[in-house]
C-alpha cells in the first residue's frame, strides 16, 4: 500500500515536470495548442457554470445565517457583511470551486484521456510522433488554469448577493451597511490567496485526472475506474491544499475582523 502510493505520488511528479516542459517548449515554439487549450476552456466552462451558480446559493446562505446569527448574540450587527464576506472568500468560494472542478471536470478529463487510452488512440498518437502530454494535458491544464478564477469570482458574486439578501431580510442589516462593512475588512490578501486555492485545485485536477486517464486498462470498467479515483482523489488533495493555504494566510494575513 505505501509503495503503491509513493510510486503514485513519483510518477504525478514526473507528469506535472512534463507537462511544465511541454508548455515551456512549446510557448518558446510557438506551437502550443492553443486551439485544444481554448476548445477545453469553452467545453468545461459550459458544464460548470450552472453548477457553479448552484453551489453558490447555499453557501451564501448558510454562511450568511451562521455569522450573522452569531454577531446578532453580541449586538454587532454591522459586521455582517465582514464576516459574511470573509467566510465567504476564505473558505465558502475556494472549496465551492474545487469540489466543482474536481467532480466535474476531473471526470470529464479522466473518462476522455481513458476512452483514448484503451482504444489505443494514444498509443497510436506515440507512434506518429506526438506526445500525447503536450498534446492533451497541457490544453486542459492552462484550459482549467483560465476557468478556475471565473468560476471563482461567478461564486463569490452570487454567494455575497445572497448572504445580502439574508442579511436585509433576517437580520435588519442595510445594504451600505452590508458593503460598507465588507469593504472596510476585505483585503486584495483575501482574494489573491482565494484565487491561489482555486488555481492550486485546477492543477491538481488536470495532474491526477490526467494520470488516471492516460494509465486506464480493461475496457470500459478500467475508464470507470479512472474516474472514479480521480475525483475521489482530486477532491481529497484539493481539501488539504486548501487547508495547507489557509494556514499560510492565517499565519502571514491574519482577518482584520477577529
Amino acid at each position: 500500500m505505501v509503495t503503491s502510493s509513493l510510486s503514485t505520488i513519483g510518477r504525478s511528479v514526473l507528469l506535472m515536470r512534463a507537462v511544465t516542459v511541454a508548455i515551456v517548449r512549446g510557448i518558446l515554439r510557438r506551437d502550443f495548442a492553443v486551439g485544444e487549450m481554448v476548445g477545453q476552456a469553452v467545453a468545461l466552462l459550459r458544464v460548470t457554470t450552472i453548477p457553479a451558480l448552484l453551489v453558490a446559493v447555499p453557501f451564501g446562505a448558510v454562511v450568511s445565517v451562521q455569522v450573522g446569527a452569531l454577531v446578532d448574540q453580541v449586538g454587532a450587527n454591522s459586521l455582517v457583511g465582514a464576516a459574511s464576506g470573509m467566510g465567504i472568500i476564505r473558505q465558502g468560494a475556494p472549496l465551492a470551486t474545487g469540489v466543482l472542478i474536481g467532480g466535474v471536470c476531473a471526470s470529464a478529463i479522466a473518462a476522455d484521456l481513458g476512452s483514448r487510452a484503451i482504444r489505443e488512440e494514444l498509443d497510436a498518437m506515440r507512434v506518429m510522433g506526438v506526445d500525447p502530454v503536450a498534446r492533451l494535458i497541457a490544453p486542459r491544464l492552462l484550459a482549467l488554469v483560465l476557468i478556475a478564477p471565473m468560476l471563482l469570482i461567478a461564486i463569490v458574486a452570487v454567494a455575497m448577493l445572497i448572504a445580502l439578501v439574508v442579511s436585509l431580510a433576517k437580520f435588519g442589516v442595510s445594504a451600505g451597511g452590508f458593503w460598507s462593512s465588507f469593504g472596510a475588512f476585505s483585503s486584495t490578501a483575501d482574494l489573491a490567496f482565494a484565487v491561489l486555492k482555486a488555481e492550486s485545485g485546477a492543477v491538481i485536477v488536470a495532474v491526477v485526472a490526467g494520470l488516471r486517464g492516460l494509465e486506464a486498462r480493461g475496457g470500459p470498467r478500467g475508464v470507470a475506474d479512472a474516474v472514479n479515483s480521480s475525483v475521489v482523489l482530486s477532491i481529497t488533495l484539493i481539501f488539504l491544499s486548501t487547508l495547507a493555504l489557509t494556514q499560510v494566510e492565517t499565519m502571514f494575513f491574519p482577518s482584520n475582523v477577529a
